[in-house]
Formats: structure tokens, C-alpha cells, sequence
């Protein structure tokens, strides 16, 4: 970290030549990543990392640069060099940074740093063993540990420095099960803004099981049938739909670029009146949670559809300058090497009030959906792909046999309009979603819902 005289030097350094706004982000992050892959601890990784990026805004335009060299000396050259993409003379110097204070917070029980790196080896071979000896069609376990602690500091020149620490804490387990020429895979993750506590509240070996149980069902399960149908998606699915299907349209860079299917629609319907979209970085414990964002606007709730209606985009600074508003706290970056972007958080449809249970008795057949696989979407249009990892043919309201092999097919804004029933519940999945060639850790979900029709693609009748 760097004290707030030399903040201020490289604030006003980018500042000397013009500009509307600059900051200072400065990084500190340390990992640790255990890989065990069929039986062997195939990688561990421990490290260290920081750096500095320094960030000038001048005619709505980014001038962006970073080094890991954080001496006074080379800071400041990179200040002067960002400061010449201004021509439109010098601004008064900013004479000091208020601290903001975070208006959250969120306690750390167990700090992943202080639990021996023997304990979450133990961790991860115990997880292999319970799905490896489940069943002998298991051929191969893959388990993934990481944790990090990522530190940052922002300094901006309206006049506020703002401080976090962020531990993440995550484990996956991937199981490929095979008889005869069928393979399938089948997976289950954990993770958040937390620490070792994480599995406390995760039991492993029931990961470890569910996902093992999984790739078997799926071996013997009928090819999924093709065509239009009704689809319940369940709770336990993880959020890649709402994801995908509206949240990188609400964001504002893509909205302002005409590469949004929802660009120039605030105020307009766009979803069914069952529909509310959230974005919220407060919530404890999630993956896309910090008290402050990467640009150090605190986090906050963000209605972006309320009943149906368009509210709100998602803002980083340079958006909501270039839209006269104000930011939403979703300016992320992977890195101290990254320029700030719009990005999610938290993101999910609202719960409910209809009994989850009740959506599947109401319909009589289509396609039951228990957790989703991958998804893309091409925001421009809004047409979007699901994989089906789990699922089940629906059958006088009841669950049928179990098919491999679906997929969702649709158009976002389409199908937001056609959904006729919202659960009461509400489950969550983790992932890292990749924009502009940068990850950043986020959360999604979404209660149970039903789509009177959508295509499923499966096998040819």
C-alpha cells in the first residue's frame, strides 16, 4: 500500500495536463490453488502479487497504465504518461482524500492463510476418495482448492481514498464417469467471500457424492427429446440463465455501444411483471460481494427490472459520466494490470410467491431442469444456448426419467416475457465471469420458474 501524499502526487501528476477524473488503484494479493487429479497432487501454487494502475479519464476516454514497480520514481512516470492523452490545459490540484468508511462489513472466522497448507491437502484428498469409491464407472476426480486475499486501495480525484480486503475461499470437484462408449461429467462447487469457515458450512464429501451420483444417472439416462416444450428450471440449477440471458445486457458500456438487446429500453417492459432483477454487492458471504468496488464506489443493491420494467443499467464511473448518472458500485477489475469496466456482482431474480413445489404439479409435461451447464449469449440480439446438465422429463406433473444430452435454445427478452410462474425459492451458484479478457468473481440466482415453451435440443424424433 501507498501513503496518501504520494496518492495525491500521482493523482494530480495524471491530472497536470487536463481530464475529467483520475485514480490510483494500488493491489496486494497472495493464493494458494491445490490441484488433485487422479490421485496425484498434480499442482500447488503459492504466490504474491501487487502492483499499481493509474487511470486518466479525458474527453470520455480511458488512458490506463500500471507497473509492480511501486517506487515513488517510476509511479510518478506513469502518472505523466497517462496525463498526455489530455490537451485541454491543467485542473486545480486535489488537496486531500477523505476515507470513506465501508457502509458493510464482513467478518472473517477462519483466515485461509492461517490453516496449514497439510489440512487443505487432507481437504482435497478426502473429497477425491468419497467420489472415486462410490462406484467403480468412476474414472476420473478432479478437486480444486484455491484461496486468496486481495487487498486494494483506491484513490480518486473527487476527493476519496478507499480501502478493502476480499478473501476468497473456493473448491470444485469435476467426476467423469464411463461404461461401455458413454462418458459423462458431472460437477459441484462452493465458494465465497469467506474463509476457511466455508466448509463448515459446505459438507465435501456430500459435494463429492452428489457429483459422483450425477455423472452415473446421467450414464444410463435417455437422450433428451427435441423440440418445443414447457421447462421448469429448478432453484438447484445455479443462476447461468439470468446471467446470460439479461445480466451482460443491463451492463452500461454494452448498452451504450448498441451491442445490448436492452440499449435505450430504461423505462420500457422487458421481462414478465413476475420478473425483478437484483444486483447486489452487499450480500455476506457471496463471491461477488466487497465493501467497495474497483474504482472504491461503495457497494450497494441495484434494482435493474422491477416487476417487469427496466430501472437501472450497471455503472463503472466512465459509463455513468457518459450517461449523466451516477455509479452503481460495478466498476471491476481482475487486476491492478486492468482497467475498470461494468461488470455484475451478485445477480438474481427475485423470489416469488407461488410454492416451488406447486410449478412442477402444474405442469403436466416438459422438461425438468436440475442444475444448468454452460451457456453463451449474443447480447446484441439476445439469443442464447444452454447445456442441460441434469435433467428430467416431466410427466403429469411429476418427475420422469432422467435425459442427457438438452439443451435450452431462446431468445432473452423473449423468454423473460413468457415466464408464468415464480417459486418462493431461491438458490445460488458461483462462477468467474469473463468479459474483455478479464475474470472477476461473481454470484448468480434465480428461484424456481417455468417457461411455458422454449426449444429443447435433444435427439430427432
Amino acid at each position: 500500500m501507498i501513503d496518501k501524499e504520494l496518492h495525491l502526487a500521482l493523482i494530480n501528476r495524471a491530472l497536470s495536463k487536463g481530464g475529467e477524473y483520475a485514480d490510483v488503484f494500488v493491489e496486494h494479493r497472495r493464493h494458494t490453488s491445490l490441484v488433485l487429479e487422479d490421485r496425484k497432487l498434480e499442482k500447488i501454487t503459492n504466490g504474491t502479487d501487487y502492483g499499481t494502475g493509474i487511470r486518466l479519464i479525458a474527453r470520455g476516454k480511458t488512458s490506463y497504465a500500471f507497473s509492480n514497480d511501486i517506487t515513488k520514481e517510476s509511479l510518478l512516470r506513469a502518472a505523466a504518461e497517462v496525463s498526455r492523452a489530455a490537451e485541454d490545459g491543467t485542473l486545480p490540484p486535489v488537496m486531500d482524500l477523505k476515507t470513506r468508511v465501508p457502509a458493510v462489513d464482513f467478518p472473517l472466522k477462519y483466515p485461509p492463510e492461517d490453516i496449514p497448507v497439510e489440512r487443505k491437502i487432507s481437504l482435497v484428498r478426502d473429497a477425491e476418495i468419497a467420489a472415486r469409491s462410490f462406484d467403480d464407472r468412476i474414472k476420473q476426480v478432479t478437486v480444486i482448492y484455491r484461496d486468496s486475499l486481495q487487498r486494494v486501495q483506491i484513490a480518486t480525484s473527487d476527493g476519496f481514498l478507499s480501502e478493502d480486503e476480499r478473501v476468497y475461499t473456493t473448491f470444485i470437484i469435476q467426476v467423469v464417469a464411463a461404461q461401455e462408449d458413454i462418458i459423462q461429467t458431472a460437477y459441484e462447487s462452493a465458494g465465497g467471500l469467506c474463509g476457511f469457515e466455508l466448509f463448515e458450512d459446505n459438507d465435501l464429501e456430500m459435494l463429492s457424492l452428489k457429483a459422483a451420483k450425477r455423472a452415473l444417472m446421467m450414464l444410463s439416462a435417455r437422450k433428451a427429446p427435441g423440440g418445443r416444450m414447457p421447462a421448469v428450471i429448478s432453484s438447484n440449477a445455479g443462476g447461468t440463465m439470468i446471467h446470460e440471458a439479461i445480466g451482460h445486457g443491463l451492463e452500461a458500456d454494452l448498452s451504450q455501444q448498441g451491442l445490448s438487446v436492452f440499449s435505450n429500453k430504461s423505462g420500457a417492459r422487458v421481462a414478465s411483471s413476475l420478473i425483478s432483477v437484483i444486483d447486489d454487492a452487499t450480500l455476506p458471504g457471496k463471491r461477488g460481494s466487497f465493501r467497495f468496488d474497483d474504482e472504491g464506489t461503495p457497494s450497494q443493491r441495484t434494482v435493474l427490472v422491477e416487476h417487469g420494467i427496466l430501472k437501472s443499467y450497471m455503472y463503472d464511473k466512465l459509463s455513468a459520466m457518459k450517461d449523466s448518472a451516477s455509479a452503481t458500485g460495478n466498476g471491476r477489475r481482475e487486476s491492478y494490470q486492468h482497467r475498470p469496466i461494468p461488470r455484475m456482482t451478485n445477480t438474481f431474480i427475485s423470489q416469488g410467491s407461488t410454492p416451488a413445489e406447486q410449478i412442477l404439479r402444474f405442469t403436466e409435461k416438459g422438461l425438468f431442469v436440475e442444475k444448468m451447464g454452460g451457456g453463451q449469449v449474443n447480447t446484441v440480439t439476445g439469443d442464447f444456448v444452454f447445456d442441460v446438465q441434469e435433467g428430467y422429463l416431466i410427466e403429469k406433473g411429476r418427475l420422469g426419467d432422467p435425459v442427457r444430452g438438452a439443451t435450452l435454445t431462446g431468445n432473452g427478452p423473449q423468454i423473460l416475457q413468457l415466464i408464468d410462474m415464480v417459486g418462493d425459492d431461491l438458490g445460488f451458484s458461483i462462477g468467474t465471469c469473463g468479459k474483455d479478457a478479464q475474470g472477476v468473481p461473481v454470484t448468480d440466482a434465480m428461484p424456481t420458474l417455468r417457461i411455458p415453451e422454449i426449444i429443447v435440443g435433444g435427439a430427432c424424433k
